[in-house]
């Protein structure tokens, strides 16, 4: 019989932290916490094969399920002396979501679920406080109306707030138990009017709701958008946790927070978080009131006159701290707790590992290391290779001139540079239209996780450093300014108002997510400088991996910074980059225009001193590390002008007819050029620029090597070769200009002659190839363009539509094939290894800095990845973790 639910309490549960793939990471966590004998309200967690088998059967629960879970709440009884349902011994108790991945806000939760008419009198009578009973009964009506019957929860927010006018309070808890009871048949009767029906009384009826309503959740549309956005297979389902209620809401003596054992932003060994007297857990993150500090140095250095929880509650405090010390060594990771304060007794309701900046990870993962909780390999394998992206990009240059506008929480650091928008829907389409935008909302929601994405960064006026915006901000590596208080939004007029002054849609702002400044226009940014942390990682990450990684660049300012960021080389130089600027594009066009092979060689004359100077200061950059060159790759009508003024224009400076010009821009016009005449094609065709390209990089390697007095040996790569008789050809003439340019300087080259591999062809004939290729560079780009039969410029209309629809998990051309395009990669480095045991093989497609792609091409064994200058990095953390981990289960 299968299990399907696992109870914990008092000391004991049915299931481990290693459960997490079955009970979801709150109820693993939840049982591991019970196991370490944390006070932990009891409960039991329904499994994620439910959700699996509640969709697979259209939304049937197995069918012994319901006496399960009977059972299991006969064990939360037995251990509260309560009973579910039942007046005399009131239980109640919260409906959480958990799955296997944190996904935090994204799905839906339940609390003081079985108060109805009647238990909210007992409730009243066994607490003795009536104004706390009634204050849980509205919540419990807003939520459950919300979550699980679909009545929008801003309808009772509209109501509570007219109340509140009416009876002259601010805050929720002003009321009294008899306005409460007011506000209770309001609610009451909106449900049944908006609904047609009337807010159910059963328990049982409620329980099932709020079960059936998490498991829908999975499904909602911000959980599809976050576990797109962070790679988490729909497979894996959600776990529903049935709790216990413990109530922060009881009084002065009652609290609930949410805390980090680290600074979550900067990695900082403290405490560090936030609570509410008297409130429940949804007020904390939602941002309608302002929170505390828990730790009193945490109050002093917000400047905050409301006392910190270790003044407040001192006793709760410390067994708080004990507790989160132990949690932290036990998990050896920061945590992310949750924890109710009832009457004074602490409750521990959650911990996982925090998500962090990649600022914090790096600098916990070192000192973890360090202090020996960890090993090296452990602390490189914890950095997520993509987050170091939030490491290499501005920040505001500290010299320059602030004009602040607001201030608020420094909820994620970095800053960000944008037209303001209001919505997500806006900040998605000013994204699409390549604008970058700066998200304002007074708070955030799951419902913008979308726009929040496609925002620069993101600004609100309410919540503190747990709220909403704050924690998906700072997942995403997204600059954050919660909490700015003094702003004021107005969504209906379109207007942000600072400091006196109105700002509108499309106005230019900057926020600063390291001191919580809102500034106005743009502002001066200035590079990161990577030490510290980021460089013990880095060492640790060489030290483990065993692949090279190089860099895609042609231009001295790419070049240098990805030296700068650890490349170790370029692995593709793309020469017709080279050829667009000024004087070149001019000889350019003079040699396409050519009639004649001695008129094409005159135009390659003026080219080739600007060639050979290019490559003089690549190979000077590089300083001995390996120059992969590709010659002239595209279609020459790409360097033709295209419309009828750029005709005219071009055709005069070059003292042409537009007729001339238009004709030739005819001739050379394909309807397919990805697969016209280009790449080796035209080198066949006009072996005249490829004598040129040749001839300038053996005289700038001659140049370099007596330069620095030491041999330069520049990688010669020819495109899209599919028969071995194009690279032959070609080959012929590279090694006819080097030998030419031996005898006239004296010096003796050393080069390497190799193809792209980047057609299906020359995958399957690679054992051909490799006859007259030393090395392989997998062009993976275009390689995935051939083998699927689609353009990457024209398949995003189409491949989000087979993502959505489960045909495909991942976009091709941002993660490698594995098995498609992976296969002919693998069987073209078999192929060619078995012709030369010597070849070097490479990749320099966009998926060299792809980490999952860089642990498929470790578990084939090449020898590098290539990829842009800002991908260095996350390639040499990504490849680390890739060696590691074949090394302990193999290549396969």
């Amino acid at each position: 019989m299968t299990k399907w639910v696992y109870t914990f309490g008092d000391g004991a549960a049915e299931g481990r932290a290693g459960d997490r793939n079955l009970l979801g990471g709150k109820g693993a966590n939840l049982a591991e916490m019970c196991s370490l004998g944390l006070p932990v309200p009891p409960g039991f967690t329904i499994t994620t094969e439910v959700c699996n088998a509640y969709y697979a059967n259209a939304r049937c629960y197995p069918a012994s399920l319901e006496a399960d879970v009977a059972v299991a709440l006969d064990h939360i009884g037995r251990l509260t002396g309560r009973r579910f349902g039942d007046p005399s011994k009131l239980l109640l108790v919260s409906v959480r979501s958990g799955a296997r991945a944190s996904m935090p806000g994204m799905m839906d939760t339940v609390l003081n679920l079985g108060l109805n008419d009647e238990t909210v009198e007992a409730l009243a009578a066994d607490s003795g406080d009536a104004r706390f009973a009634y204050d849980s009964y509205r919540r419990f009506i807003q939520m459950y109306s919300d979550v699980v019957m679909g009545l929008d929860h801003e309808v009772f927010e509209e109501i509570l707030e007219d109340q509140k006018g009416g009876l002259g309070h601010e805050l929720d808890t002003e009321l009294t138990a008899i306005e409460w009871q007011s506000v209770i048949a309001l609610y009451k009767a909106k449900v049944e009017e908006e609904l047609g029906k009337p807010f159910p009384q059963d328990p049982h009826e409620q329980l099932w709701g709020a079960i059936s309503a998490v498991f829908s959740s999975w499904m909602n549309n911000r959980a599809i958008t976050y576990r797109r956005l962070h790679d988490i297979p729909e497979s894996w389902g959600t776990a529903v946790n049935v709790q216990a209620m413990v109530f922060g809401n009881m009084g002065d003596t009652s609290a609930t927070g949410v805390a980090f054992t680290r600074n979550p932003s900067t990695g900082e060994k403290m405490l560090y978080g936030e609570f509410l007297v008297n409130a429940q857990g949804e007020d904390v993150v939602a941002g309608i009131r302002t929170p505390q500090n828990i730790t009193e140095a945490a109050r002093i250095a917000a400047g905050s006159d409301k006392p910190s929880l270790q003044k407040l509650m001192p006793d709760a405090f410390q067994s708080f701290v004990t507790i989160s010390d132990n949690l932290e060594k036990h998990y050896r990771d920061m945590q992310d707790l949750e924890f109710t304060i009832e009457r004074g007794k602490l409750w521990m309701l959650q911990t996982r590992s925090g998500k962090r900046t990649a600022k914090a990870a790096l600098k916990i993962a070192v000192e973890m290391a360090r202090d020996k909780l960890i090993s090296k390999e452990e602390a490189v394998a914890r950095i997520d290779p993509a987050s170091l992206d939030q490491l290499l990009h501005p920040t505001i240059d500290p010299k320059a001139a602030r004009d602040v506008i607001g201030v608020g929480l420094p909820a994620s650091p970095g800053a960000a540079t944008g037209e303001i928008v209001f919505s997500s829907n806006d900040a998605e389409e000013a994204k699409a239209q390549g604008r970058k935008a700066i998200l304002v909302r007074i708070e955030t929601s799951p419902e913008d996780i979308h726009g929040m994405h496609a925002a620069e960064g993101i600004l609100t006026t309410r919540g503190g450093m747990t709220s909403h915006a704050a924690v998906v901000a700072r997942g995403m590596g997204k600059p954050c300014v919660s909490g700015a208080g003094s702003l004021r939004v107005d969504y209906r007029a379109g207007t942000l108002m600072a400091m006196g002054s109105t700002f509108r849609k499309g106005d230019t702002i900057t926020i600063d997510g390291a001191n919580g400044q809102v500034l106005k226009g743009a502002v001066p940014m200035l590079q990161p400088e990577l030490s510290g942390d980021f460089a013990a990682i880095m060492e640790w990450a060489d030290a483990a991996r065993r692949m090279k990684v190089r860099t895609n660049a042609e231009t001295p300012l790419d070049a240098r910074m990805a030296r700068s960021f650890g490349a170790e080389g370029i692995g593709l130089c793309r020469t017709e980059h080279m050829f667009f600027d000024g004087d070149r594009i001019v000889a350019m066009r003079e040699m396409i225009l050519a009639d004649t092979e001695k008129d094409r060689r005159t135009a390659l004359a003026k080219l080739l001193p600007m060639q050979r100077s290019d490559f003089l200061e690549l190979f000077e950059i590089m300083a001995g590390l390996p120059v992969t060159i590709r010659l002239l790759d595209p279609p020459l009508h790409e360097f033709l002008p295209k419309t009828e003024e750029e005709v005219a224009e071009v055709a005069a400076a070059m003292k042409v007819s537009p007729d001339k010009l238009r004709q030739r821009t005819e001739a050379l016009h394909e309807f397919n050029p990805m697969l016209g005449h280009r790449g080796c094609r035209l080198a066949v065709s006009y072996p005249e620029i490829a004598e040129m390209q040749a001839r300038a990089i053996f005289e700038a390697a001659v140049e370099a090597g007596r330069k620095a007095g030491a041999l330069v040996v520049p990688e010669i790569m020819v495109p899209l070769v599919g028969l071995v008789k194009e690279l032959d050809y070609v080959k012929a003439r590279i090694d006819a200009v080097a030998r030419s340019v031996m005898e006239e300087t004296g010096v003796k080259i050393t080069y390497l002659t190799g193809t792209m591999i980047e057609l299906p062809r020359a995958a399957i004939r690679a054992h051909v190839i490799a006859e007259a290729a030393e090395f392989f560079s997998f062009g993976t780009n275009d390689l995935t363009q051939t083998t699927f039969g689609i353009s990457r410029d024209d398949a995003a209309s189409f491949l989000e539509t087979y993502r959505q629809k489960g045909i495909i998990e991942q976009d091709p051309f941002v993660s490698l094939d594995i098995e498609g395009v992976g296969e002919l990669v693998r069987m073209a480095a078999e192929k060619g290894r078995a012709t030369r045991p010597d070849i070097k093989l490479g990749i320099c497609g966009e998926h060299g800095g792809d980490p999952s792609s860089i642990h498929f091409c470790e578990k084939v064994g090449l020898d590098y990845v290539s990829c842009s200058p800002y991908r260095v990095p996350i390639a040499r953390l990504a490849a680390a973790q890739a060696a590691v981990q074949v090394a302990k289960l193999g290549r396969g």
